[in-house]
């Protein structure tokens, strides 16, 4: 059955790399577009409450619109990236109206944001340092289109750090295999992890470039086949270690520059308690201690037991700094945890949630820095904080994901 088409005057940016648009009363999402454009648009989905379309002819252009720079975006083709066809500095304005829109909607914030550039990643290209791939069952690999597990085979990524792109993993095939991850780390380590189909084997190509091989063997389990399998980050003056596919900013300046951001919002002084919650391997574990130094103490709460392990080789020499398994909604409460001089936290995309909240407001900590990598679940768990207290005192907005709708926030809340 042929799509349908419509003709759209496309209105504002809404979150997840869409503009709101409409047609006969009903709210049109539209990928593939700017706002201010005419466009013909090919539906692609249909609720009882909204559709769904794609920009497939542009009949007015935004004086923000370029050609995208990769060949595999566009209307049904790759779905990693929402903003090709924009400028850089367009996609920030985007990032920032989205910002903006969702504190105010969910948490009755008015609040003028600036998304800043994240060093590294020249004209918003080069910059992924750790690339999941999907593999068709001819081996190819790809990336899955918008919303489909379609795959889009690619020969190159445009987003994809240049020392990842050397290992050539696009260029091999890989039958046997449901995905290949490519990671290169700040300090020039290189790594393939292989998830292989139930069942089946995976032969590894000869590749470009040495990297270490690990399999995945599901449940954040990586099992070394070649090499160490444990990859070097530099974050400053300090390394951090990340075992396989751990959990890292995929950016290539994002630590840095969240660490620096983190510690000044925090203002950890000598002798303060603090807590870092879902503090992954110790990014910002390591210069809380650092400033709180020997007569404070740092207490970290992590689930995922590999970054645990991780966490505590990396803070071996601050001795103030302790790392512990569990989930925040019950370790809290098993480590006795009742009071704290600030906080971090760094959820993953759903956010806190309102057991959490609950719980970090009962700290009554002085400060607490919410790390988010997604504004509707920070505005929602802020204004769940307000009730509980805690008023957003300040904001920065990061693009540490160009060309892509994804953006990350730092917020300071600060006691009534």
């Amino acid at each position: 059955m042929e799509q349908e088409s419509l003709e759209l005057t496309v209105g504002p940016v809404a979150h997840g790399g869409w503009c709101v648009a409409r047609h006969d009363g009903r709210v049109v999402f539209v990928r593939h577009a700017l706002p201010g454009e005419r466009v013909i648009a090919r539906v692609t989905e249909e609720t009882a409450r909204f559709l769904r379309a794609d920009a497939v002819e542009i009949l007015e252009a935004s004086p923000d619109r370029v050609v995208p720079p990769c060949p595999y975006a566009g209307p049904g083709r790759c779905g990693g990236c929402d903003w090709q066809h924009a400028t850089v500095e367009a996609q920030r304005r985007l990032k920032a109206q989205v910002v903006a829109e969702q504190l105010q909607r969910l948490a009755g914030i008015s609040r003028e944001v600036v998304v800043e550039e994240v060093p590294g990643a020249k004209d918003g290209l080069g910059w992924r340092t750790r690339v999941q791939f999907a593999a068709r069952p001819s081996g190819e690999l790809g990336f899955r289109r918008h919303r489909s597990h379609e795959i889009e085979v690619v020969d190159a990524c445009l987003i994809a750090h240049p020392e990842v792109e050397a290992v050539g993993a696009e260029q091999r095939s890989w039958p046997g295999a449901s995905g290949v991850e490519v990671i290169a780390s700040s300090a020039g380590d290189r790594a393939v992890v292989i998830s292989p189909k139930p069942r089946r084997s995976v032969t590894v190509p000869e590749l470009d470039a040495p990297a270490s091989i690990l399999l995945d063997e599901g449940k954040g389990r990586t099992v070394p086949r070649r090499g160490s399998g444990v990859l070097r980050e530099q974050v400053g003056d300090r390394e951090f270690r990340v075992a396989g596919s751990g959990f890292w900013q995929v950016h290539p300046g994002a630590a840095e520059t969240l660490v620096d951001a983190v510690l000044a919002y925090a203002a950890p002084e000598p002798g303060e308690w603090a807590l870092d919650l879902y503090c992954g391997v110790g990014l910002f574990a390591a210069g809380l201690a650092e400033a709180v130094g020997s007569s404070g103490a740092v207490f970290g709460l992590e689930s995922d037991a590999a970054a645990v392990r991780d966490a505590r080789a990396n803070l071996r020499d601050l001795p103030q700094a302790r790392v512990e398994r569990g989930r925040v909604e019950e370790a809290l409460d098993r480590f006795q945890i009742e009071r704290a001089d600030l906080v971090v936290v760094d959820p993953p995309r759903a956010g806190l949630g309102r057991e959490v909240v609950e719980r970090v407001a009962s700290l009554d900590a002085l400060r607490i820095v919410y790390v988010s990598c997604d504004p509707a679940t920070l505005a929602r768990d802020l204004a769940w904080l307000a009730e509980r207290g805690y008023q957003l005192s300040d904001l920065r907005a990061f693009d540490a994901f160009p060309m892509t709708h994804h953006v990350e926030c730092v917020a300071l809340l600060v006691r009534a």
